[in-house]
């Protein structure tokens, strides 16, 4: 199955590349991405880059999201380019099926996500170098950097395809995964202007004592076990019988 599993992926990261006949389009948006968050905000923060971990672990969600539109096509979008029966036509078991679109959108976040860290590294050693040589980031730090980006991706990947398996367009479950994405983060981000400001010094507290490293581990295994309940139900909502019904 993991043949199979390789074809998918392949054959998703390529119509991800030609962004529907367009190569260029396709190039010139990833190269964007690593100018804007791989090399521009690196230049803001210089040497901070590495001193304060929260400016890598805050710009690297940034490429998580370029996985939306991705996995908002992974079914819609087959459907509506009439091309889903023909998918669901070949030898390919429905298992290795989900499992590739859900593998080439996790890949293709992460690689962006690994892509920008690795500039942002080069960019601010080229431009702060100094005598004390050359700087990285830690190296549990940059690992579980890592282990945070790719789970991040898989939550993303894992509720977009669900959402693509109950529309009838691309750009219909883009805007449903645009709107879970933002039922998410807006009440985080309004509710922490609203707490009182000795909640506020708490929680300051409370970060300011615990290891960055720590904290990354705890919501990595957090995001594992979502990312595992979320393959669970796509593997049992991803039927070919199903699909060719709706």
């Amino acid at each position: 199955m993991l043949t199979d599993i390789l074809t998918i992926i392949q054959k998703e990261m390529k119509e991800m590349l030609l962004q529907r006949g367009s190569r260029r389009a396709g190039l010139l948006n990833m190269l964007l991405m690593v100018g804007v968050f791989g090399i521009f905000v690196p230049l803001q923060s210089t040497s901070a880059w590495f001193d304060s971990p929260l400016f890598p672990i805050m710009w690297s969600w940034m490429p998580v999201f370029m996985t939306t539109w991705m996995v908002a096509d992974a079914v819609a979008g087959e459907r509506e380019r009439h091309t889903l029966e023909t998918l669901l036509a070949s030898r390919l078991s429905d298992r290795a099926i989900y499992l590739g679109k859900l593998g080439a959108a996790v890949l293709y976040g992460f690689g962006l996500a690994l892509t920008n860290l690795l500039v942002a590294a080069v960019t601010v050693n080229i431009i702060r170098f100094s005598a004390d040589g050359l700087r990285f980031y830690p190296l549990d730090f940059f690992l579980l950097l890592l282990a945070f980006t790719a789970l991040a991706c898989g939550l993303l990947a894992g509720v977009g395809v669900l959402i693509s398996l109950r529309a009838a367009t691309a750009r219909q479950a883009y805007q449903r995964l645009s709107i879970v994405l933002l039922a998410l983060w807006l009440p985080l981000i309004l509710g922490m202007q609203f707490l009182p400001a000795s909640w506020k010094e708490a929680l300051s507290r409370l970060f300011a004592g615990a290891s960055v490293s720590g904290i990354l581990l705890i919501v990595s295994l957090v995001l594992l076990a979502i990312d595992a309940a979320l393959v669970a139900a796509g593997l049992a909502r991803f039927k070919r019988t199903r699909l060719v019904i709706e």
